[in-house]
């Protein structure tokens, strides 16, 4: 909690067991935590408490921390779903994607690598997203049953056969209907598809669940046993 990201107004002050967030004891229907940042959808708006350094919480406040919730500029209605990178923050807001915070690597998906204070729109996606996903530094989301990705590639985790950096969506290989969820992790993503499971970007420790530990651009099944 040394940046306030428990919203309890007690910065510095860990606490081994749960404790309330200030003001938000009800109307909650998602949450995600980041690297040092936590957001939640309440009562269809986003709240965000903890480190701002990046502009990861999108008040358009000076760049510290918040000890408590506050509202995302523009963000009091329309969100269903949110999710936290390292230093940066999605939402799918009506249908459409909204991304705030660090932006290094493309990952806000503005076709920009201007770090932003308040939510904007991710190029292209504003309508037809179910789902959205962020890792590290790269966002994914399932756009009319196919997944598009965008932000850092040097591990191949946006998935479109390159390790070229995309600063806007690009399409996931081979992906184009079937998908109905995704998760990312630090470098690498895996989603939902036909009722299976197929992952790619980072696997020196057997993420990608392919049975070896190959680094993959483009997506491999997982081998359940």
């Amino acid at each position: 909690n040394d940046q306030g990201q428990l919203g309890d107004n007690l910065a510095e002050a860990s606490s081994l067991v749960p404790v309330q967030v200030l003001g938000l004891t009800s109307g909650f229907t998602a949450i995600a935590a980041g690297d040092f940042h936590t957001c939640a959808v309440v009562n269809g708006g986003m709240q965000c408490w903890g480190s701002d350094y990046y502009g990861q919480l999108g008040d358009n406040s000076p760049r510290s921390q918040s000890n408590v919730p506050v509202q995302a500029l523009s963000l009091a209605s329309g969100v269903t779903a949110v999710t936290a990178g390292s230093r940066h923050t999605c939402a799918l807001v009506n249908g459409g994607v909204q991304c705030w915070g660090y932006n290094s690597t493309g990952q806000l998906g503005d076709t920009s690598t201007s770090e932003r204070d308040v939510p904007v729109q991710v190029w292209g996606l504003t309508s037809g997203v179910a789902d959205v996903a962020a890792g590290d530094n790269h966002t994914c989301a399932v756009v009319n049953g196919g997944l598009k990705c965008w932000g850092d590639n040097e591990m191949g985790e946006l998935g479109d056969n390159t390790t070229t950096i995309r600063h806007s969506p690009v399409q996931v290989s081979g992906l184009t209907s079937g998908v109905t969820a995704v998760t990312a992790g630090a470098q690498f993503t895996c989603a939902l598809v036909n009722g299976g499971v197929q992952c790619w970007g980072y696997d020196n420790d057997g993420e990608l669940g392919d049975n070896s530990t190959n680094q993959s651009g483009v997506p491999v099944q997982v081998q359940f046993p």
